[in-house]
């Protein structure tokens, strides 16, 4: 059976602290004649061993009753053996490392003032009541500032330990975001442009094989697009974006059109703007059964414009993964997404200017 509890704040110390129990032991060893006072004195000694070694077992409030006994001690061997003063100071300690403060220095106050009358109603010499007035005050005060400050360092680990863990979540969210907005446009190009070159295997070998290649060349851009995913370092532009675009709505049968010029802007912006192209692109293939879609870009009062519309069938339900990532995305840099789908879908993004810097100040 352990008499300490396996806590490495306290590791061995609390079996060397035991040296300050010496007066109390002296005493009744080399200056004590009647055999009664050392048996009383051993017994003595035996239950505040008991109360001690319990006492580092015990939580806040709990603490209170080995401190309750310990000093019960100092009051009831105070007649006969001076060194019984060092139970107050062994209080006093264990007071220390109550929670909240306030309860630890009325706890502390209250071991002195016991101190204080015991000494005087006894009239014992300086040799009890002083180091008992002096060190109780002191050993309880060390022990409260001890204690606060590992109390601190906790709050501080743990402060650091829920910082790391927000940020894996952050970026698990982050992957998870960005490889469904990259495997999903890249997969529904590639399903559209297998159906097409299954149909035209018969009739037109030699386009299904061109089909077929610019499928493969589709895969290896979507190995090295996931691989920068995962790895944080992908940097997609608009340009790449808009090329993936034509080839995936050509693909599905639907007319394509850009108006506006493609703006000039930071790359973490680009890359904001990238990814919510791809995703309502994605949308489009997947869902609109649209005969055309148009991208445009502009600005106005709220700053860069960007608008996704098609003439398919609209939208109605509510918005999946891909909108709430993109929303996200935009919020990180102080834009928003508006989805509009009245005739066919809208999706009009706004994007201040200098969002990026914004965001990273």
């Amino acid at each position: 059976m352990r008499l300490l509890p396996d806590n490495p704040a306290i590791s061995w110390t609390p079996y060397g602290y035991l040296i300050y129990l010496a007066p109390f032991v002296l005493k009744p060893v080399f200056l004590v004649q009647i055999p009664f006072e050392r048996t009383l004195s051993g017994i003595g000694l035996l239950v505040f061993l008991a109360l001690y070694f319990w006492g580092w077992w015990l939580d806040d409030r709990r603490k209170l009753l080995p401190i309750a006994g310990i000093a019960l001690l100092g009051i009831i061997f105070a007649p006969i053996n001076v060194g019984a003063g060092s139970f107050f100071i062994y209080a006093s300690a264990f007071a220390g490392n109550l929670q909240p403060t306030r309860r630890a220095w009325k706890t502390i106050g209250i071991l002195c003032s016991l101190v204080g009358l015991t000494a005087g109603l006894l009239q014992h010499s300086l040799y009890f009541w002083l180091p008992a007035l002096i060190f109780t005050p002191l050993i309880g005060g060390l022990c409260l500032h001890q204690s606060t400050v590992r109390t601190a360092d906790l709050q501080l680990r743990l402060s650091r330990q829920e910082v790391q863990r927000l940020a894996q979540v952050a970026e698990r969210e982050r992957i998870a975001r960005d490889l469904h907005d990259l495997l999903g446009h890249t997969l529904s190009t590639i399903t559209l442009k297998s159906a097409l070159a299954a149909r035209l295997a018969s009739r037109d070998p030699a386009r299904a094989a061109e089909e077929m290649r610019q499928v493969e060349g589709i895969s290896r851009q979507a190995t090295q697009e996931v691989r920068g995913a995962v790895s944080g370092y992908r940097r997609r532009s608009l340009a790449d974006e808009l090329a993936s675009a034509r080839i995936a709505l050509d693909a599905a049968g639907v007319v394509f059109e850009i108006a506006g010029d493609v703006p000039a802007v930071s790359s973490l912006e680009e890359g904001v703007l990238a990814l919510s192209l791809r995703e309502a692109i994605t949308n489009v293939v997947r869902h609109a059964k649209a005969r055309r879609c148009t991208v445009r870009f502009g600005r106005d009062d709220q700053g860069l414009r960007l608008e996704v519309a098609d003439d398919g069938r609209g939208a109605r339900g509510p918005e999946g993964s891909g909108l709430l990532g993109m929303r996200e995305r935009l919020a990180s840099l102080g834009g928003k997404l508006q989805r509009i789908t009245d005739a066919g879908t809208r999706l009009i993004i706004h994007l201040p200017q200098g969002g990026a810097s914004e965001a990273s100040a």
